[in-house]
């Protein structure tokens, strides 16, 4: 189906296997994964950002082996 995008559009940095897309596609799939642990208000992006944060506490404890699988997407 057909895509229409209306309205200003920023994109200010795309970078690694970033995707970008727009109009049809069939599939999307990543060609790498990344987990990062970060505290509250630590990967906020945009324009004129304010956090308040007073209090924060990450729990970085992880037993499973692996998150995301994505041999096969090569």
């Amino acid at each position: 189906m057909p895509s229409f995008v209306s309205g200003p559009i920023k994109i200010t940095h795309v970078s690694g296997d970033g995707t970008v897309n727009f109009g049809d596609v069939l599939q999307i799939a990543p060609k790498s994964t990344l987990k990062t642990n970060s505290g509250s208000g630590g990967s906020n992006n945009g324009d004129f950002l304010q956090t308040n944060t007073f209090v924060s506490f990450t729990n970085t404890g992880d037993p499973d082996v692996s998150d995301s699988n994505n041999v096969a997407n090569n």
